[in-house]
């Protein structure tokens, strides 16, 4: 994106006329010199040289060296003497500094100046084509100021997309900084949401494996079940979120959603836990990123109640009101103290998933009794969709 943008710098000096190796001053220089000498060219050859013509030539050409800088002094000055040069019949031809001039005042003057402009140039011309001036006909002189004026509009034009452009190259590259930055949260958010849930399990299973494997062999093959199938799925989860990062296409495999709510409640009961489960009220259809929403902070809620509440029993609640779906999930576990690791991101995560969808989150202890609650809001639209009785 930034060769982007050098690339449209460099276009728009070279609409402007600006040549990179000298500085603008100089080019507009030699551009008044030269048309000074082609001004001088036809009275010097055919003898009609005078000082009053030499000092005449030299202001309708030599100011153009700051043109870029005053473009309507300099318009102004080359005008009245260009004037001067016709109805004395000492300018032969074309007169280029007033060409060069109606150019620069066309490409760098606001609207305006412009139209003060039009109307002096208009003047100017009315004066200087009398009878004896030895000036270009009267069409061909138009044409030639026409020209120029339409060649200095062209060139304004240019550099006002060019600057469009530009300015269009830094915000595309400022959304894509920030789309990028968007999509490094969510790809953080998922693998912490999937690990730290799939790993608790494991690692509550695999601790409680070698006590099981001595007293009840029926249950400890349902616990290694239980790690397998908690390994699978992670893995499966990582496959998706981490499909947006390779070159092939990522998996089309839906995102959880409501419906994976249950099997949630089901791997922590096989870790222990005693859970209930229960969905109240009509169900409707919600966002993609709703659904996602609701089942991580069930994820992540129950999480952390079999990594660090020392619960014995859980609750998860869906109530769907008329215009919300409220999530609630409580222990009766030690209370608000430390849910997360030193540097955790669970709470944090949960909040910046709830928030995306203008939903609320409150977590913290329980009111009515011990433990900890997590409480979401998820705004919804009105639907008809009976809810499925899930327990």
């Amino acid at each position: 994106m930034r060769r982007l943008v050098e690339q449209l710098r460099r276009a728009a000096r070279r609409a402007t006329g600006t040549v990179q190796d000298l500085p603008p001053l100089v080019i507009d220089s030699i551009i008044a010199l030269l048309c000074y000498l082609a001004t001088i060219a036809s009275p010097v050859v055919d003898g009609e040289d005078t000082t009053m013509m030499y000092a005449l030539a030299a202001l309708s050409s030599l100011p153009l060296a700051w043109r870029r800088r005053w473009p309507v002094p300099v318009t102004f000055l080359t005008g009245l003497a260009t004037a001067a040069l016709a109805v004395n019949d000492l300018i032969k031809e074309v007169p280029f500094g007033q060409l060069v001039a109606t150019y620069t005042f066309a490409s760098l003057a606001s609207p305006v100046w412009r139209a003060v402009g039009i109307a002096g140039t208009i003047a100017g011309l009315t004066v200087s084509l009398t009878p004896k001036s030895s000036i270009l006909p009267v069409s061909a002189t138009v044409i030639l100021f026409g020209g120029a004026y339409a060649l200095g509009a062209i060139a304004r034009s240019r550099r006002g997309l060019i600057a469009d452009l530009e300015a269009r190259a830094e915000q595309l590259a400022a959304d894509y900084t920030q789309a990028a930055a968007r999509e490094r949260q969510r790809i953080a958010r998922d693998m912490h949401d999937i690990l730290a849930h799939s790993v608790s399990l494991i690692v509550v299973q695999a601790e409680a494996g070698p006590v099981v494997v001595r007293r009840d062999p029926a249950r400890a093959e349902q616990a290694f079940d239980a790690i397998a199938d908690a390994g699978r799925d992670a893995l499966t989860q990582l496959r998706r979120t981490l499909g947006v990062l390779r070159s092939e296409p990522a998996s089309r495999a839906p995102q959880p959603g409501l419906d994976g709510i249950p099997p949630l409640v089901e791997q922590a009961r096989v870790a222990g836990l005693a859970v209930t489960y229960a969905e109240l009220g009509t169900r409707r259809p919600v966002p993609a990123d709703t659904a996602v929403a609701a089942y991580r902070v069930v994820q992540e809620a129950l999480t952390n109640v079999v990594r660090h509440a020392r619960a014995g029993r859980a609750e998860v609640g869906l109530r769907w009101a008329a215009d919300a779906l409220e999530i609630e999930v409580r222990d009766d576990g030690r209370g608000p103290a430390r849910r997360t690791a030193p540097g955790g991101h669970g709470l944090i995560g949960m909040r910046e998933r709830v928030d995306a969808c203008g939903g609320t989150l409150r977590a913290g202890a329980a009111d009515d009794g011990p433990g900890f609650r997590v409480h979401a809001t998820l705004p919804v639209v009105a639907s008809v969709v009976p809810a499925q009785p899930h327990g």
